[in-house]
C-alpha cells in the first residue's frame, strides 16, 4: 500500500497551508477579540480563495466545485484545522454534499449559488430533544395539497445568522419511524420562519449558533430535498462525510498545529538552566502526541480511501471521529501543560485552542454514541473494523 502523495496532492496541501498562513491566521486574534469576522475581511478572503480555486473543492466540477476525491478532500480539510472555524467557512465555503440531491430547478436555486458563494447554507437537524439521536426530531411537515406546512424548532444551528437557507429535517409520516423523516430546503425570510437567539459558546468565537422557529411555514413541492421519507438516510450519509471531514480531518490538523507550537516552546523555553524539551516528562508528552496524531491520520486516510472505492465505512467513520477528537483533546491538554501559565492566559493562542477543541468530542455525535455505533456494527459482523484479514 503506497501512502505517498502525488505531486498534485502535495501541491494542493502546500497551496492551502500557505493560504491559511498568509490570509487567515493573521485574522484569528481579531475574531477572538471582536467575537465576529469583519465583513470586509470576509469578502477579501472569499475572493482570494475563489481566485485560487479553493472554494467548495468537495463538490463535483460539473456544478462548479473543485471535484476532489474523498481522500483529497480530507487532505484539504486537515489543513483547515490549522485555523479558526469561521475563517474556514468564509474562505473555503461550507457546501454540504447532501445538496447534490438537488434536482431540476433546485440545482440553479440552491446548489449552484451555494457552490459559488452567492448563497450560504446551514444544516438544521439538531433540536433540544434530538442531538446525537437524529431520528428523535419533533419538527413536523404536514401535507397541504402538493406541498407541506412546516412547524417546529431547531437549535445550535451553526452559522445560522449568516446563512441564506437551511436544510431542515422534519417528520412527514409519524407512523413510519425512521422512514417517515424528510429534508426540506427552507429560505430565510419565508413567512412563519423566525431565526431566534444566538447561543454564545465556550469556544468557536465568531460562529453563530442560532435557534430557529417554524410556525406553519408553507413549502411547495420544490422545497423537498430528495425523496419523501428518505430524509434520515440522506442526513446520515451527509453527516458521515461531515464527521470525517469537519471533525476527523480538522481535529488531526488542529492537533498537528498545536503540537508544532508545543515543540517550538519546548525548544525555546528554559527552566533550571535547560530547555523544557530536555526534560524526559516533556519529551514523553511530545512523543505521545505525535503517535496519536499519526494514528488518527492513518485511520482518516483509510476511511477516505474506502469511500473512494464506493464502500460505506460507517463504523470506520465513527472510529475516526472518536479517535481524532479525543486525540486532539489530549494533545491540547499536554500542550497547555508544557506552556504552563502562558497556556492558560487569555489573549494567547493555547487557551483559545483548548476551548475550541473541547466541542469536537460533542458535536456531530458524542463519542459515546459513536462507540455504540462501532460496537453494534461489530456485533453484526463488521469485524473488518479491527481485522482486515477477516475475509
Amino acid at each position: 500500500m503506497d501512502l505517498a502523495l502525488t505531486h498534485e496532492q502535495s501541491l494542493l496541501v502546500k497551496t492551502v497551508r500557505d493560504f491559511i498562513a498568509r490570509e487567515l491566521r493573521p485574522l484569528e486574534q481579531d475574531v477572538e477579540d471582536r467575537g465576529a469576522l469583519d465583513p470586509a475581511d470576509a469578502r477579501r478572503i472569499y475572493e482570494a480563495s475563489r481566485a485560487l480555486g479553493l472554494y467548495a473543492t468537495n463538490i463535483p466540477q460539473e456544478f462548479g466545485g473543485g471535484g476532489l476525491s474523498a481522500f483529497e478532500t480530507m487532505l484539504v480539510e486537515e489543513q483547515f484545522g490549522h485555523t479558526t472555524d469561521i475563517l474556514v467557512r468564509r474562505a473555503f465555503g461550507n457546501v454540504y454534499e447532501v445538496l447534490l440531491s438537488c434536482e431540476g430547478a433546485q440545482i440553479d436555486r440552491w446548489l449552484k449559488p451555494c457552490v459559488t458563494g452567492a448563497r450560504t447554507c446551514s444544516i438544521a437537524f439538531t433540536e433540544t430533544g434530538a442531538g446525537s439521536d437524529a431520528a428523535g426530531i419533533q419538527t413536523r411537515a404536514v401535507r397541504d395539497g402538493s406541498g407541506w406546512r412546516l412547524s417546529g424548532s431547531k437549535h445550535f444551528i451553526s452559522d445560522g445568522a449568516h446563512s441564506d437557507f437551511f436544510i431542515v429535517s422534519a417528520v412527514t409520516d409519524p407512523q413510519a419511524g425512521a422512514k417517515g423523516i424528510s429534508l426540506f430546503l427552507v429560505d430565510k425570510g419565508m413567512p412563519g420562519f423566525r431565526p431566534g437567539a444566538d447561543q454564545p459558546m465556550m469556544g468557536l468565537r465568531g460562529t453563530s449558533h442560532l435557534e430557529l422557529a417554524f410556525d406553519d411555514v408553507a413549502l411547495g413541492p420544490e422545497h423537498l430535498l430528495g425523496q419523501e421519507g428518505a430524509g434520515l438516510k440522506l442526513a446520515l450519509s451527509v453527516l458521515g462525510r461531515v464527521r470525517l471531514a469537519q471533525v476527523g480531518a480538522r481535529a488531526v490538523g488542529k492537533a498537528t498545529h498545536i503540537l508544532r507550537m508545543a515543540l517550538d516552546h519546548a525548544r525555546e523555553r528554559k527552566q533550571f538552566g535547560q530547555r523544557l524539551g530536555d526534560f524526559q516528562m516533556v519529551q514523553q508528552m511530545l512523543a505521545d502526541s505525535a503517535m496519536e496524531i499519526n494514528a488518527a491520520r492513518l485511520a482518516l486516510w483509510q476511511a477516505a480511501a474506502e469511500i473512494d472505492r464506493g464502500l460505506d465505512p460507517r463504523e470506520r467513520i465513527s472510529a475516526v471521529k472518536v479517535q481524532a477528537s479525543e486525540a486532539l483533546g489530549r494533545v491540547v491538554d499536554r500542550t497547555m501543560q508544557i506552556f504552563g501559565g502562558l497556556g492558560y492566559a487569555k489573549g494567547l493562542p493555547i487557551e483559545r485552542y483548548y476551548r475550541d477543541a473541547r466541542v469536537y468530542r460533542i458535536f456531530d455525535g458524542a463519542s459515546e454514541i459513536h462507540r455504540a455505533v462501532m460496537a453494534r456494527g461489530m456485533l453484526k459482523g463488521a469485524t473488518g473494523l479491527f481485522d482486515p484479514f477477516d475475509v
